[in-house]
């Protein structure tokens, strides 16, 4: 098996399984990332993109969480 370089803007994973002709190779963070926008995206240009830094989804749902707290009627 090859070295399977992520094809998404400045990635630098390797070892990536998932493949579309004429896109190239998407590694796991980036898939995640894609599936996280939703089947809106246009997958061109999401492959042209920069990566995202990690970011905690914890922090992120505290967040979300204090602007939309559960009604507890």
């Amino acid at each position: 098996m090859g070295v399977k370089t992520c094809h998404r803007g400045d990635c630098k994973n390797i070892m990536c399984s998932r493949y579309a002709t004429g896109l190239g190779y998407l590694c796991a963070d980036c898939f995640k990332e894609l599936v996280s926008l939703g089947v809106g995206t246009d997958i061109r240009a999401f492959m042209s993109t920069s990566i995202r830094p990690n970011r905690d989804a914890t922090a992120d749902r505290a967040y979300f969480e204090c602007i939309f707290p559960l009604d507890d009627d």
